[in-house]
């Protein structure tokens, strides 16, 4: 099966990050110390900036625009920095690095933590909404994720007790690793081939059962994720760079001829922590209508949000319209669903949008559509007005420090004729 990538940005909206863009106990393996030279995709950034009159001026004043207090250090602890070529500097060295854990549980953003206040400037929000930004940062991006997907990458699946992810502190944090996910512990790095195969992992069969799969009138969760918002009676356009991030769906959806479909309609979203299982499932039984991947922004963050240490944490309404993310419509097999769209949206540093199923293809609830690589993000299911929705979020109220639904199990049921 044709598989469709698109390297993209995540940062589950639980964003937490490593101590150290470019942290000591990497620089410590001793090849994966930064190079004296640029690499060519960083380069080409550089020159992007340096040779572009307003990009410069952009890329200046977005550090300049920091205050000194109390910014001094970035999210992580780490000495804020001060201009652009400090910041190509500890790019260049994180292509060879990968994600440490820590004591938060959460995998780490070094990219993120550099570029986490700047992002938050007047500056920052017009750059890194610049296509041409947007551009090279997907080669740099990409680039990483080449390295990621390496057995190089695997130094970090080690037991040292802070930093690996088979430590003292990581097994606290996942005590149920070894019988949720499989794995082989009896194996160097229990058997995983790279960062990325182990952040992709997969649970043991059994593990996260689909709700009701006889049962079309019930939704299941398509990520292990947190609530994040229930919105009702969804605009076709609106202002979502102001405080409040209101859904628009032309710009959602990137004027797809469906959108009108879902004008009035209800939306949901829901956020991954670093720690959470990455792959996407379908909520419902049904047919693919079609997938598009949309290019977009990587470390644009709402204006109106401003110093973020977790941005763009409190940015994912805004994002869902401005960043890299993937679309899946899906026409389902109960008639008082019908039409419905699920939109998988990448938040800052590496993220691949794969797509694993394909156009015309019929999938049972529960099966799988696709992944995140490389961090965490957000998803957003659509439904059109005539659609009516009982929600069930595990007694939880949507919002930032709400908790994991598993995926699979029951968020929703169709109420009317067919879903009584």
């Amino acid at each position: 099966m044709k598989k469709h990538r698109l390297t993209g940005l995540v940062v589950g909206a639980c964003l937490i990050f490593l101590a150290g863009a470019v942290s000591t106990s990497c620089l410590a393996h001793g090849d994966k110390a930064p190079q004296s030279g640029l690499s060519p995709v960083v380069q080409e950034l550089k020159d992007l900036i340096d040779n572009d009159p307003n990009l410069y001026r952009l890329f200046t004043e977005m550090f300049d625009q920091v205050p000194l207090k109390p910014y001094l250090t970035d999210p992580t602890g780490q000495p804020q920095l001060t201009d652009y070529s400090q910041m190509l500097k500890q790019l260049d060295g994180i292509l060879t690095q990968a994600p440490e854990f820590n004591q938060s549980g959460l995998v780490g953003f070094p990219i993120n933590a550099i570029l986490d206040w700047p992002m938050g400037t007047p500056a920052g929000a017009e750059a890194f909404m610049d296509p041409r930004v947007n551009v090279r940062l997907k080669k740099i991006l990409q680039e990483w994720s080449v390295f990621l997907e390496s057995p190089e990458s695997c130094y970090v699946l080690s037991d040292d007790p802070e930093h690996g992810w088979f430590g003292r502190d990581a097994k606290e944090a996942m005590p149920d690793f070894v019988e949720d996910f499989i794995c082989d512990p009896s194996k160097p790095y229990y058997g995983f081939t790279s960062w990325d195969d182990f952040f992709t992992r997969t649970f043991r069969e059994g593990r996260r059962p689909v709700a009701s799969p006889k049962d079309d009138s019930v939704i299941a969760n398509a990520c292990e994720s947190a609530p994040y918002r229930l919105a009702r009676n969804v605009q076709l356009r609106d202002k979502f760079w102001i405080k409040e991030q209101p859904y628009s769906l032309l710009h959602m959806m990137d004027g797809d001829p469906l959108t009108k479909e879902f004008v009035g309609g209800t939306l949901y979203q829901a956020f991954l922590s670093a720690l959470s299982y990455h792959r996407w499932h379908s909520p419902v039984s049904g047919t693919i209508v079609k997938t598009k991947l949309i290019d977009g922004s990587y470390y644009a963050a709402a204006p109106a949000m401003g110093f973020d240490p977790a941005s763009p944490n409190e940015s994912q309404g805004y994002i869902t319209q401005t960043a890299a993310r993937a679309l899946v419509f899906i026409q389902a097999d109960n008639p008082d669903i019908g039409l419905m769209a699920i939109m998988f949206v990448g938040m800052a540093e590496v993220s691949s949008n794969e797509v694993t199923v394909k156009k015309g293809q019929h999938i049972n609830k529960g099966d799988p559509l696709g992944m995140f690589h490389f961090g965490g993000s957000t998803h957003v299911l659509f439904f059109r007005p005539e659609v009516s929705l009982k929600f069930d979020l595990h007694g939880q109220t949507p919002g930032l420090h709400s908790t994991n639904i598993p995926v699979r199990s029951q968020i929703a049921a169709v109420t009317g004729a067919s879903g009584q």
